[in-house]
């Protein structure tokens, strides 16, 4: 019987370390690479829900309750608003409706000069990167025989524009001609 001697492998030296490693780590990168750039896209379609640019911001939002005659009891028959939207877009952008449950009938109004006539219009425009302040002194909007409020700590809103879409607000009640 005779033997042969064989010699042990010489363990590679260098970069075959390296290689198994890069080999181990390819599919791992490559997927969270994939999952990154589908979040990113999902998160850019608005499908993620609460991540989403803001595009207006409504401030200064409330109704004054409405005042009582002396010589009746009776209840004026509107209310306005006192609202400060901001359009933080490039794009001018158009509040073209206001619903509530406290009015089935809402109007949006213009004057031209102060303590002149109402216009009822379709749309108030916010100017890109400006400001449309609703006040009953100017550009106005009118909740028509609205429902009693007054004991409410606000009303609830949903302003819809052109390109923002809805909004919803609560309008906090104040004293009757105050903002």
């Amino acid at each position: 019987m005779t033997a042969t001697a064989t010699r042990p492998e010489k363990p590679e030296t260098g970069s075959s370390w390296l290689t198994d490693l890069s080999r181990a780590a390819a599919i791992p990168v490559g997927c969270a690479v994939v999952l990154i750039g589908l979040l990113s896209a999902w998160v850019a379609s608005g499908g993620a829900g609460t991540i989403h640019r803001v595009h207006m911001q409504i401030s200064a939002a409330s109704i004054p309750a409405r005042g009582y005659t002396a010589s009746s009891a009776a209840a004026v028959h509107s209310a306005g608003l006192y609202l400060t939207i901001r359009n933080l877009t490039g794009q001018p952008d158009q509040l073209t409706a206001v619903t509530s449950p406290a009015a089935r009938r809402i109007e949006l109004t213009r004057r031209q000069t102060v303590g002149g006539p109402r216009t009822v219009v379709r749309e108030l425009t916010v100017p890109a990167h400006g400001t449309l302040r609703l006040t009953p002194f100017g550009d106005d909007v009118i909740l028509e025989n609205p429902v009693p409020y007054e004991t409410r700590a606000s009303v609830p809103l949903v302003l819809t524009f052109r390109h923002t879409g809805k909004l919803a607000v609560d309008a906090a009640v104040s004293a009757p001609g105050s903002p």
